[in-house]
């Protein structure tokens, strides 16, 4: 973290990987920062702001909304899914810098982190069972929390019923998951390892910057991902991939992207405002 001293490596290791090419470290610090400020570190200071809003308005938490998906043109279907459309595309232009970056280090680019189509099976199965762990658990602590107060009500889809619905729900699914997996653990944990931080410090950055860009959902958002993010670090340095993460991540969001559009209002449980 200290000096401007260039930054050499042998080894390839999750968390810990190093550019090929002499980089300084300060050149390595402020791509960092560049690629978090045009990405989900300007999202968790929008989050903060978001936040502090809520906290401070005269209504309570969970009378409060958090629409995660809604139209950007109401009664214009085929304008809304051009919105839509380059909504999802332009939020992953960070990742396809991130590829930049990694493949200028001539390290292969994602497929140094572990996003690829090397290893689909493994990858399909262990993010199968991550998401069903890590989303079973994920809400009921929302319900909890919105029970006690700390949490808004939050509307997953609030779309037109129109023909892309469905399509573009999956589509924004995936995009979450691969932009903030690539972006918070793999490539965030390699920089950092280049960095000189501990494996400690470097995982303590990534679960508190995932749990940030959530806190617009409340305390419960801010501390359930900070939750998954430890645990999502963990599983990738025992992988050495990212892609089960992403697919736990796409399954996770799109069961609650089409689950509440097929059960909102239809059951008790399940709270909407």
């Amino acid at each position: 973290m200290g000096s401007d001293v260039d930054v050499r490596g042998e080894a390839d290791v999750p968390g810990d990987g190093r550019p090929g090419e002499s980089l300084s470290r300060k050149m390595l610090r402020n791509e960092t920062l560049l690629v978090l400020a045009l990405s989900l570190g300007a999202s968790g200071v929008s989050a903060l702001i978001s936040f502090l809003g809520a906290v401070t308005r005269s209504d309570g938490l969970k009378e409060q909304v958090a629409t995660l998906n809604g139209s950007h043109a109401p009664g214009r279907p085929w304008l809304d899914l051009a919105w839509q459309l380059f909504g999802i595309t332009t939020a992953l232009v960070p990742v396809a810098l991130v590829a930049h970056l990694l493949l200028r280090e001539r390290v292969g680019g994602l497929r140094a982190l572990g996003c690829d189509r090397r290893r689909p099976g493994f990858d399909l199965g262990r993010g199968t069972a991550l998401a069903a762990v890590i989303g079973g658990s994920g809400l009921l602590l929302y319900l909890g929390a919105r029970a006690a107060g700390f949490n808004l009500t939050v509307v997953p889809e609030a779309l037109p019923d129109v023909w892309w619905k469905f399509p573009v729900l999956i589509a924004s699914a995936v995009q979450n998951a691969v932009l903030e997996e690539v972006i918070v653990v793999g490539y965030l944990l390699r920089r950092l390892g280049q960095l000189g931080w501990t494996p400690m410090a470097a995982l303590a950055a990534s679960a508190v910057l995932r749990g940030s860009y959530h806190l617009y959902q409340g305390i419960g958002g801010f501390v359930g991902n900070m939750v998954m993010g430890v645990i999502f670090v963990l599983l990738y340095r025992r992988w050495g991939r990212v892609g089960p993460l992403i697919a736990a991540h796409a399954l996770i969001d799109i069961v609650a992207f089409l689950g509440y559009a097929l059960l909102a209002g239809r059951v008790d449980w399940l709270p909407t405002l």
